[in-house]
């Protein structure tokens, strides 16, 4: 049998036999109805750019993938509107194409984005609850379309009162037991289209930026930050970002403007990008977040933000308007180092400012695939590139001493195995965080290779050790976590036997194979 390999940045895959794009919700009820009868295992994927967990490759070798980019239509779309704000999408709706839609057609809203680039999947990253920079992405869909693992056709919420209802697009409950929840980090069905939030765009947004110099005040800094989001004077997420991880976003843009906009050779260009690094990354950490409103509500929010953050340094405020005044005049003074610096600096804040305000990007993608030395790759060839990359996502409770503690033994253990964490904590909820943090390596290495996942197990059993979890797991790391909890996992399993009888959708995706 011809078989496929979804070689991946995580180097661990698993072979296919078969890759199939549906373009409806028939082909995809056939395609269950087939591998039931042939018992063969199928992977649903949305885009396949889940990196740095796995992007498209099935836990099991033998699967047949089921890739669902062809299905990418927004199913409403002559009925969103600021009123409406609800757009009813297929898992293959990317966040660039949705942005540029509302642009077009609805400038008026917006949604929660995330920095993993413009072509991955909306409904795929919310289903693997991924984190968006105004919260989780698993809180932004409801009423969800599926095709179980039996062929059925299943509607949670109001959606199975049908498209006539009023209520099918916008009541996000339902009546009864919430079936939804069991469909994000499951394998019990293929979900097909979704109800995805929609956000108004306020007219005064402006994101806030601060260095930490002492990394002894990190954790009252995290607790400062989170009780400003239990007070919702800060609602969207704040992302507080180690050294590494930041410089790691910005070195791309930093040396393309210097080496292109002020001919410098690569060599000069690497030297003054260290010099501009300590102006958007002085300290250890830096906090990124954002708060929008009218006038007045920003004007008071800031208020209260810069009182209760001053001690741990200067808050800066980013605008549009800040960036290109302070750009116009830096640029126009680049032959002066210290100008030079200052604008390669603001040339790489440029794209993220408007990430954390609404507008997705590929530059953490493309600063990745530049420092592997592969800048001219496109962000959607991530796979395909020298680049390493494992994710290692443990969910925290909202204590900075106990947070800062943990990082600092994981930095710690990383040390044995010559690695660097790049590290961001978010404060996602009221009452919990979340650290993404990620190795890198050069896949060309097989040494690389065997010492990043070595590192990775080690950092993720001393996690466990500590009553801890990851909140999104690697498809490698599967097995050890529902090993840790057999009979949790077994009733997760026996759940599965109600939609998928037959075992057939992503076995031992967050379950027991």
């Amino acid at each position: 049998m011809h078989t496929t390999n979804t070689q991946n940045i995580t180097s661990w895959f698993r072979s296919v036999t078969a890759i199939h794009k549906p373009a409806s919700i028939e082909e995809v009820r056939a395609l269950v109805q087939v591998a039931r009868q042939t018992k063969t295992p199928i992977y649903p994927v949305s885009t396949g750019f889940n990196w740095g967990y796995g992007s498209r490759s099935p836990i099991t070798d033998q699967c047949a993938l089921v890739d669902l980019s062809r299905m990418n239509r927004i199913l409403n779309a002559d009925e969103i509107s600021e009123n409406n704000p609800v757009a009813v999408i297929e898992p293959g709706v990317t966040q660039g194409q949705l942005y540029d839609f509302l642009q077009s057609h609805c400038p008026g809203l917006g949604f929660n984005v995330t920095g993993s680039g413009r072509d991955t999947s909306i409904i795929g990253n919310a289903l693997d609850r991924g984190v968006g920079y105004q919260g989780p992405r698993s809180q932004d869909i409801f009423a969800l379309e599926i095709v179980t693992g039996a062929g059925e056709l299943l509607q949670t919420g109001f959606r199975r009162l049908g498209t006539a209802s009023p209520l099918a697009h916008s009541h996000p409950h339902g009546l009864g037991p919430m079936l939804d929840g069991l469909f994000l980090q499951g394998n019990f069905g293929i979900v097909t289209s979704a109800c995805f939030r929609l956000l108004p765009r306020r007219p005064v947004n402006v994101a806030l930026s601060l260095s930490v110099r002492n990394e002894q005040v990190l954790p009252d800094f995290i607790n400062t930050l989170a009780r400003l989001k239990r007070e919702n004077l800060l609602p969207a997420v704040t992302h507080i970002a180690n050294r590494a991880r930041s410089l790691s976003t910005l070195n791309f843009g930093m040396v393309s403007y210097l080496e292109n906009d002020c001919g410098l050779g690569h060599d000069a260009a690497m030297a003054a990008a260290d010099q501009a690094s300590s102006i958007v990354a002085a300290g250890e950490w830096t906090c990124l977040t954002s708060i929008s409103g009218n006038k007045a509500q920003v004007k008071a929010v800031l208020q209260e933000v810069r009182g209760r953050l001053k001690k741990f340094g200067y808050l800066k405020v980013i605008t549009d308007q800040r960036l290109d005044l302070a750009f116009a005049l830096t640029h126009a003074l680049r032959l002066l180092p210290l100008m030079r610096a200052h604008a390669a600096a603001i040339s790489a804040v440029r794209p993220l400012h408007r990430l954390a305000l609404g507008e997705p990007t590929d530059i953490p993608v493309k600063n990745l695939l530049w420092a592997f030395g592969e800048p001219e790759k496109p962000a959607v060839a991530l796979d395909q590139s020298h680049c390493g990359l494992l994710f290692i996502s443990p969910a925290l409770p909202s204590d900075g001493i106990l947070a800062s503690r943990i990082l600092d033994e994981l930095k710690r253990i990383a040390v044995r195995f010559q690695h660097t964490l790049y590290i961001t904590i978010n404060i996602e909820t009221e009452t919990a965080l979340a650290a993404i943090i990620n190795l890198l390596f050069d896949r060309r290495s097989d040494e690389e290779i065997r010492r990043a996942h070595a590192c990775a197990d080690a950092l993720l059993e001393y996690i466990h050790e500590q009553g801890l979890e990851l909140y999104r797991a690697r498809a490698d790391s599967m097995e050890k976590i529902t090993a840790r909890h057999p009979d949790y996992w077994k009733k997760i399993r026996e759940l599965k036997q109600v939609f998928d009888p037959d075992n057939i959708i992503a076995p031992g995706r967050y379950n027991l194979l």
